[in-house]
């Protein structure tokens, strides 16, 4: 396990404190080794307010690579986790879907990334008409490990594009959301986090949580 968070929360306190309360705040270990993700989620969840209720930590462990559609995915990631981590978790599984293949390379994006790059995405559909695609989110929260698991889903759909924009974050370069005229790559923040896939599963989260 390793711990990815700059001083562990949004607020710089403590987090050595039972039952992962502290300061009136609730700790969530978001699993994660992706800072750029860890950033998003608080960014979007703004749990650096004062007023919010919920601080978000992250914790890089390693999990199983599950074979199965989305919703089987991360519903194993969300058990394994809490094996690990008797608390408050979130997890994250998010697919790239072509419409054209069927909904490949889906939850096994991050594997295709690493093997053929964005330039080898683009050549996945050289022979197809169909370039558009969709950007699934999928995040599993659990209150600890006998408690149930909750899942929130948010989908943007776009068009596959020649990379575009910020190369440091996935295949945002290469996402082209449907209506807009920039990549998520070369969007502001402000503008990605306010219409993204990830965006809206975590709306579904703060409704939950009754974040404000």
């Amino acid at each position: 396990m390793k711990d990815i968070t700059d001083n562990n929360t949004d607020n710089n306190t403590d987090n050595n404190t039972d039952n992962n309360i502290n300061n009136n705040k609730t700790f969530i270990t978001f699993i994660t080794g992706n800072r750029n993700k860890l950033e998003e989620v608080r960014s979007i969840l703004k749990t650096n307010q004062e007023n919010t209720h919920y601080s978000i930590k992250s914790l890089d462990i390693d999990l199983p690579e599950v074979q199965g559609e989305p919703e089987y995915v991360i519903q194993e990631k969300c058990k394994s986790a809490s094996l690990q981590l008797n608390g408050p978790i979130i997890v994250e599984d998010t697919s790239l879907c072509f419409n054209a293949l069927g909904g490949l390379p889906g939850p096994y994006i991050k594997w295709f990334m690493k093997k053929i790059g964005l330039d080898g995405l683009n050549k996945l559909l050289l022979g197809y008409e169909d370039k558009t695609i969709e950007a699934k989110c999928i995040f599993a929260y659990q209150e600890n490990r006998d408690s149930q698991i909750h899942y929130f889903t948010g989908i943007t759909k776009g068009t596959l594009v020649e990379p575009r924009g910020n190369m440091n974050f996935g295949w945002d370069p290469v996402f082209l959301p449907e209506g807009y005229n920039k990549t998520y790559g070369e969007m502001a923040n402000e503008t990605k986090n306010s219409i993204s896939h990830r965006f809206k599963a975590l709306q579904l989260l703060k409704e939950f949580l009754n974040i404000e």
